[in-house]
């Protein structure tokens, strides 16, 4: 059966989860953890993308992710790759190192988002690598030590977390503390790492009451979240192909797509491929960059060798076509 393909936005929250193979140690020591957070802080900072919770486990790692203009599976082909290269070469090994594809699955942010912080920075906890809270909260290789204030990472956005529980940040980072005590001790939660309809819903035991009472539920392993969110991320992820399908069959390419944008913006094509800062030049790039990651699945790296930008600035330029996009309602094709 072929396995299904991701599922991905602007703007979607995911939990990832990666193993090594056979379950073996992808974290040897703290250097190989060390290693890992450079290159994760660098590929997330290069590319706009929101960490809000992570944590290290010798075998396995989570992070909890915010797609921007760079598609998650592009972030984490950076990461994995370059780390499995970097980990080959210190420990004099060869082959895969990672289980199969990792897991993402899109979730809820509004029901999910302050549990899977939890959940996720709790980790460390469960699996006896630190004896206590107190000691968790100056652990190095999680990110809840960073929200308590005892270690800093730039590319982490504990700020975002930490406004859930108020505007003061002292008090703020007493009550995420309080909210994640209560749960140590409380098990494994294992609805956080598989989505579907059975763990969305509570287990096999809510699922059946709500047939019994006829209550229809959607539900699929990629996303966690109730069955109105499930059908409306399907729902929008099969428009979203159907569009680029839909472009592509009529002919739609990175060069159409500049042209459209030249021609709103009243900029020559060239006067847009030429750089400068000009405010309509800008904005042209922007909407043009935008158009093509959303609307053709282009990479961030694809557009930028066009515009002879970094994948970072390409990132930044897609970010502001949006807004541009949504804020004008400039249509693509008419």
């Amino acid at each position: 059966m072929p396995r299904q393909a991701r599922i991905d936005a602007p703007g979607a929250l995911h939990h990832i989860i990666c193993r090594g193979i056979e379950r073996r140690k992808i974290f040897r020591d703290n250097t190989d953890r060390d290693r890992f957070l450079e290159r994760l802080g660098a590929v997330l900072t290069e590319n706009a993308t929101p960490c809000y919770a992570w944590a290290l486990i010798p075998n396995h790692f989570h992070l909890l992710l915010k797609t921007g203009t760079e598609p998650i599976a592009g972030i984490m082909r950076r990461l994995l790759t370059g780390y499995a290269v970097t980990f080959n070469q210190r420990h004099r090994r060869c082959g895969r190192l990672f289980q199969n594809r990792y897991k993402s699955i899109l979730c809820q942010e509004d029901i999910y988002f302050l549990k899977l912080v939890r959940y996720i920075h709790l980790n460390p906890l469960r699996a006896g690598i630190v004896k206590d809270l107190k000691s968790l909260d100056r652990y190095a290789y999680s990110g809840h030590s960073c929200i308590v204030g005892k270690r800093k990472n730039s590319w982490q956005d504990f700020d975002t977390v930490l406004q859930y529980f108020g505007n003061e940040r002292c008090s703020a980072q007493k009550r995420y503390r309080d909210f994640v005590e209560k749960e140590v001790g409380c098990g494994r939660n294992p609805e956080y790492t598989g989505g579907g309809l059975v763990r969305s819903v509570g287990g096999w035991g809510e699922l059946k009451s709500m047939r019994r009472m006829k209550i229809h539920l959607k539900g699929d392993e990629r996303i966690l979240g109730d069955s109105n969110f499930v059908e409306s991320v399907l729902s929008q992820a099969s428009e979203q192909m159907d569009i680029q399908y839909r472009l592509k069959a009529e002919g739609w390419t990175l060069e159409k797509i500049i042209d459209r944008a030249a021609n709103i913006f009243d900029v020559e094509k060239e006067t847009l491929l030429s750089g400068g800062k000009q405010k309509i030049r800008v904005q042209a790039r922007s909407v043009a960059s935008y158009w093509a990651i959303r609307y053709l699945g282009l990479t961030a790296a694809e557009v930028g060798r066009e515009f002879g930008l970094s994948k970072s600035a390409v990132s930044r330029a897609a970010e502001r076509g949006r807004r541009l996009v949504d804020e004008q309602l400039l249509p693509l094709d008419e």
